[in-house]
């Protein structure tokens, strides 16, 4: 009996330790089928109209956003129906397209108008490992007959991955790499991390050439990357990646060790203007240190045509930080100051036209995706926008008095700034004239065949006077007083520069000095014109005004908002043009007329 109860008591204590071995493996088993059937829902099964074809993709907000890839849509056309777990087919519609990164985004419409739609959070992608554990979800081989979608598991294998472009399109740059199996079907679908966060969108694969079977090796788009092109996508654009306008390439030192060198460069490219030049060091982009071309190909391939980022770079033994705006990949022509013109009209090659209830929702337009969500985007900000005050009925000349501190002088002038629109004959004739002590500047911004001298009057500000009219315009009137081009131009950095420095003190980092905007785009004859709104209050932070597309222009910054008769004025505006400090203006006294 004693030893059956010894042998019993040690069988007992097996168990439990075996037991207690187990436990962590069944915790992990039961969190990971949670997260599972908690993101399920949130799987899109992608096809064109009337059942063809197929891909996945994933809803982002409750609004019915999601997202997939350009190559995904590109068959299925403007309009397309989604399928989702919950079984139901639903109409969607084309938004915006990333063709170069291979990302689209696309609005699936509820069946009942004001439903809610379940959605992915959206991880960092930047804190992604080698050896996390990721789960990838879609539709493989079309399995998802019920829009039930097809579940894998697997280890992240790479980070920072580069995989080139087919052209210009398709090019994935800093991507996932995994080992979680995704197959033709899969692309589009959503890469999560254990937490169920999004933290990219499978796109690729490196297959057996024998036939389409995966091989271990599958690519996801950082969702990192994508919130970069967000606000571009949600604008309906057909966005552009950026470029440099610099060649770089890597020289070995006798040590061994790398350096980046600019080995050629474009003479109207910003970054040129900025001071770059042959044989200097880029030493750093974006805030990462770059230490090879893949890298530098990487991160540069992370951000849109248009953005200013900061670049560093040594010459020597100087160390130098500046602001470049990036060019673009695709190529875009401006034609006499009129508007943009595309190489060729945005058709998705092979597609049908929209069809279906999503019709009603898309627009076309040459250099957009769907120009209906542009509008839907620039009305929401200009609504935003007006709620700090309207101006529509102050038509009449204005006045602005104040103080100008010019470039980094400690004394600080008087100036008068006047708007003034007098009749002549039938029409009228808008004048600025800009007074500083006894120095007096006037320009006609409107008036025909003038030399580009005199629109950029005064020297030095690359065009104060016609910017101050074409603010006033804004305020205005909004589109109405920009026929030949009104558009949102999706989320930008903007970079407000501090005081000017009259002492010995560095300035701050440029990235210390960014904040957040969203973008309207304006033309008028031959001015060029972005405003750049802060996303968090929807202020007017400040615009540039250009007259030709590769040029510096002339930037504006505004701050010190204060009430002037019930709406918010700037009471502060800073003045930069090209790499120079045109003045600092302190404003004290508004004198808006109405008509």
């Amino acid at each position: 009996m004693r030893l059956f109860l010894t042998a019993l008591t040690a069988l007992v204590s097996s168990q439990f330790a075996i037991a207690q071995d187990l436990a962590p493996l069944l915790k992990s088993e039961s969190d990971r089928v949670a997260v599972i059937e908690k993101i399920k829902p949130t799987v899109v099964a992608v096809f064109a109209n009337g059942g063809k074809g197929g891909g996945s993709g994933v809803l982002i907000n409750d609004e019915g956003y999601a997202l997939t890839n350009f190559h995904v849509v590109q068959p299925a056309g403007p309009t397309m129906q989604c399928g989702l777990a919950d079984g139901v087919l639903y109409d969607a519609v084309l938004v915006g397209l990333d063709k170069v990164g291979d990302v689209a985004l696309i609005k699936l419409l509820p069946k009942k108008e004001g439903a809610k739609f379940p959605f992915a959070a959206m991880g960092d992608s930047d804190l992604v490992r080698e050896g996390d554990w990721s789960i990838a979800m879609g539709n493989p081989f079309l399995l998802a007959t019920d829009f039930t979608p097809t579940v894998t598991f697997g280890l992240v294998s790479g980070v920072h991955r580069y995989q080139a472009p087919a052209g210009i399109f398709l090019e994935y740059t800093d991507c996932i790499q995994i080992d979680t199996s995704i197959n033709p079907g899969n692309s589009g679908g959503p890469l999560y991390n254990m937490k169920g966060e999004l933290i990219g969108i499978n796109g690729r694969g490196s297959f057996d050439k024998r036939g389409r079977v995966n091989s271990g090796v599958g690519y996801a788009i950082s969702i990192n990357q994508i919130k970069n092109f967000l606000g571009h996508l949600r604008a309906g654009l057909d966005t552009d990646h950026a470029t440099l306008g610099a060649v770089v390439t890597t020289q070995t030192e006798q040590n061994g060790i790398g350096r980046m060198q600019v080995t050629s460069i474009l003479e109207d490219s910003d970054v040129f203007r900025r001071g770059l030049d042959i044989d200097d060091e880029i030493l750093a982009f974006a805030g990462r240190h770059i230490s090879s071309v893949n890298h530098f190909k990487n991160v540069l391939g992370l951000y849109p045509r248009g953005w200013r980022l900061p670049l560093e770079f040594r010459r020597e033994q100087v160390r130098k930080e500046v602001l470049v705006r990036l060019m673009g990949i695709q190529p875009k022509e401006i034609n006499g100051g009129q508007p943009v013109i595309e190489p060729k009209k945005i058709v998705l090659k092979g597609a049908p036209g929209p069809q279906g209830p999503a019709a009603k929702l898309y627009q076309p337009k040459p250099g957009f995706a769907n120009y209906y969500f542009n509008k839907v985007e620039r009305d929401r900000l200009m609504t935003a926008f007006h709620k700090h005050g309207t101006f529509d009925t102050l038509a009449g000349n204005w006045t602005i008095e104040g103080t100008v501190r010019l470039k980094k002088l400690r004394n600080e002038s008087k100036v008068k700034i006047d708007i003034v629109e007098e009749k002549d004959g039938g029409s009228v004739r808008p004048s600025v004239t800009l007074k500083i002590d006894q120095f007096d500047y006037t320009v006609q911004p409107l008036k025909d065949k003038q030399p580009p001298e005199v629109l950029k009057l005064p020297e030095t500000s690359g065009g104060l006077l016609s910017a101050l009219y074409l603010y006033r315009l804004f305020l205005l009137g909004g589109d109405k007083n920009f026929p030949s081009e009104f558009f949102h131009g999706g989320h930008e950095p903007f970079y407000p520069p501090p005081p000017p420095q009259v002492d010995d003190k560095a300035p701050p980092s440029l990235a210390s000095q960014r904040i957040e905007t969203e973008v309207i785009v304006s033309r008028l004859g031959n001015f060029m014109v972005k405003w750049f709104f802060a996303r968090a209050d929807q202020k007017l932070a400040g615009f540039e005004l250009r007259l030709e597309d590769n040029e510096d222009p002339c930037e504006v910054y505004f701050s010190d908002y204060r009430p002037v008769e019930g709406r918010m004025l700037p009471h502060r505006m800073q003045v930069i043009y090209g790499s120079g400090h045109y003045g600092t203006f302190t404003f004290t006294n508004f004198q808006l007329a109405a008509k």
